[in-house]
């Protein structure tokens, strides 16, 4: 139980220093969020209504900072994350409400498929050494080499095309309604093969490669010649005794990598005009949208640290000695 509760006061704390960072953040580089708005719509307003637009930005300078700090945090508490210059006057929170599922689904599915395969082709490489599985290993190293946006480009130039079953970039067909009938989900579906598939083929070798070589350490361990000569069966001891030990050290790696893998996809989603949180970053940083950057870098840093929180969960069940310490 200690053990959880310093994880979950560990957890609680970066949360702390990701949301006061994102508070400073536009306050500390350089230039002015209302009047980049007010230079973007070419707009002439009086000095009253400058100053009200700081008042709404949470950018009044005639408060204190800790005043406007104490203040972000209540906008937080209720769901309000500012409103956005380039949707203006469209509220943030609604904007990520519009992208973030599509990046969840297309995170989502891909990471838990490269883990489950990667992890499963890596349990079967560690065992049985020398077999067919072996020869995987160079040819998912060498595309876990390839940055996602340089094979993103390559499937496009390849694949894509006139007549192709693939599209080049989108989520949907043209004219296509967004809703939950079949006609959307067929077309958002092959929309997302591609970048789906970019994603899963340039994450997949590290888990082989990390639970190979996890499985090859565990083989030699004396537990396992134990198993094998009380008469276990093959595939137990490999799954119950061998595979559940050496996944540990891929569960630690899975949590740590995540960051990396939400960076991936966002390049993917721009190489694709996929429209996600990648797509709309990128445009928010064009058009300067601090508080549209704001919330996209609130949204991953929170979810980041979910997917980390959760993985230390699993950590504790599949370890014993954990919760022994805890």
């Amino acid at each position: 139980m200690k053990h959880l509760l310093r994880r979950v006061g560990f957890y609680i704390f970066t949360a702390w220093a990701a949301i006061t960072v994102n508070f400073f953040l536009p306050r500390i580089v350089p230039g002015d969020p209302v009047t980049a708005l007010l230079a973007r719509y070419q707009s002439q307003m009086s000095t009253n209504a400058i100053h009200s637009l700081r008042v709404l930005f949470g950018l009044d300078k005639n408060q204190s900072l800790m005043q406007q700090y104490f203040d972000y945090w209540g906008q937080l508490f209720h769901g309000n994350l500012g409103l956005s210059f380039k949707h203006f006057p469209t509220p943030v929170s609604s904007v990520l409400a519009q992208t973030l599922p599509w990046t969840l689904a297309l995170v989502g599915v891909t990471t838990i498929l490269s883990f489950l395969l990667g992890t499963g082709l890596g349990v079967v490489a560690g065992w049985r050494r020398g077999t067919w599985v072996d020869g995987l290993l160079p040819v998912t190293t060498f595309l876990q080499s390839v940055p996602y946006f340089a094979l993103g480009m390559l499937l496009i130039a390849v694949v894509t095309g006139p007549g192709s079953y693939f599209p080049s970039g989108g989520g949907y067909s043209p004219g296509t309604v967004p809703g939950w009938h079949w006609g959307f989900i067929t077309t958002a579906v092959r929309h997302s093969l591609l970048p789906a598939f970019t994603i899963l083929i340039t994450s997949i070798a590290g888990w082989i490669l990390g639970m190979r070589n996890m499985m090859v350490t565990v083989a030699s361990e004396d537990y396992i010649t134990v198993a094998h000569a009380k008469g276990l069966p093959e595939r137990r001891v490999m799954v119950n005794y061998a595979a559940r030990n050496a996944l540990l050290p891929s569960i630690s790696g899975f949590a740590l990598s995540l960051g990396f893998i939400v960076g991936g996809v966002f390049l993917v989603e721009i190489v694709f005009s996929y429209p996600g949180i990648g797509s709309e970053l990128f445009a928010a940083v064009s058009a300067k949208d601090y508080p549209l950057l704001q919330g996209i870098f609130l949204v991953i840093t929170l979810s980041v640290l979910a997917a980390n929180f959760l993985a230390d969960l699993v950590y504790m069940v599949l370890d014993p000695r954990t919760r022994r310490e805890a």
